[in-house]
């Protein structure tokens, strides 16, 4: 028993900070964003912590699925950039509707929508009395970017995605993939003030090796999707669309080259956003269910990679 998915929703902050404001206070320039990541504009919270961006997708997805709260069983969330570590995001949205229910977070930095998918499956299998499902990625992605280094400040940006998922037949087949360890990507936790820890740890930012990001990427995507058609019996002919995590449009231009296929089956909109981490994949999808371009029975691909290091992707039913 899995589930199908009947209500996507999103939420961005209304503060749109382009690449020429961006180099107003960091040695880069519009052209070498552009080129080498592919985002021409990002949204930066001004007011809101991501607990409260996750909660008007949350309630947006609920609106479009015609649901209401207190149909929902359970509430998965995901986020590196929440305001607390505990009560955890999944706690505070469930707060911020009203409701109770079974809620907790899953830790899988941009890959997390895909795990909180799978989680939610398991639960659908585990729980014959489970119905309905609430799964939101949310992130601040401002709160924890060092301005003063341009290699990543100019990546990312803030918001929020959600998705309602009904006991259903549509959840196809996944992979799922962790190689532990922080050499590549990592976000520390503040030093405290100890007076016993001695060692040193890194400030309290994002830390990414670009370069290796970036192989990681492009493998990670081409293994999963193939992996999935092969052991679907599928071709890309049988596939709408591919909802890849929006971190790099030249990590897409490169995964699709390998495949083999156009960059036209990958639906993008990093250029918007920037990277959202565990947003980008349900922002993405809310904006594709919008856009009148996915259709019921359609089969689509959810892709994505992130710091772990870990790579998930699914094959859905529309």
């Amino acid at each position: 028993m899995s589930f199908r998915i009947i209500g996507t929703g999103m939420h961005v902050p209304s503060k749109v900070v382009t690449n020429d404001d961006l180099a107003q206070i960091v040695d880069t320039n519009d052209e070498w964003i552009s080129k080498r990541v592919g985002v021409k504009e990002r949204r930066f919270s001004e007011d809101e912590f991501a607990s409260e961006m996750g909660l008007k997708a949350a309630q947006n997805a609920l609106e479009n699925a015609g649901v209401k709260a207190e149909e929902i069983d359970a509430i998965f969330a995901a986020t590196v950039s929440g305001e607390t570590s505990s009560p955890s995001m999944a706690c505070m949205i469930q707060n911020g509707l009203g409701v109770s229910c079974m809620a907790m977070d899953v830790s899988a930095a941009c890959s997390a929508f895909l795990f909180l998918l799978e989680t939610a499956a398991a639960f659908f299998a585990l729980h014959k009395e489970y119905n309905k499902i609430l799964v939101v990625g949310t992130e601040r992605m401002s709160g924890i970017l060092d301005f003063a280094d341009r290699s990543t400040c100019v990546i990312f940006g803030d918001g929020a995605g959600a998705a309602v998922l009904e006991r259903g037949e549509n959840y196809l087949d996944s992979v799922i993939t962790v190689k532990g360890g922080d050499t590549v990507i990592k976000i520390p936790h503040g030093n405290g003030n100890s007076p016993y820890f001695k060692r040193e740890q890194d400030s309290p930012y994002i830390h990414m090796q670009g370069q290796e990001t970036f192989k990681y990427a492009v493998t990670a995507i081409s293994q999963d999707v193939s992996t999935l058609l092969e052991r679907n019996h599928l071709t890309f002919d049988d596939i709408a669309w591919i909802v890849p995590h929006q971190a790099n449009k030249r990590i897409i231009d490169f995964a699709a080259k390998r495949l083999g296929i156009s960059q036209d089956k990958f639906f993008c909109n990093i250029e918007k956003y920037g990277n959202t981490s565990s947003a980008s994949v349900p922002i993405a999808l809310d904006e594709l269910a919008k856009s009148g371009n996915l259709k019921r029975g359609d089969k689509i691909i959810l892709c994505a990679f992130g710091g772990g290091l870990s790579n998930a992707a699914c094959l859905i039913e529309w």
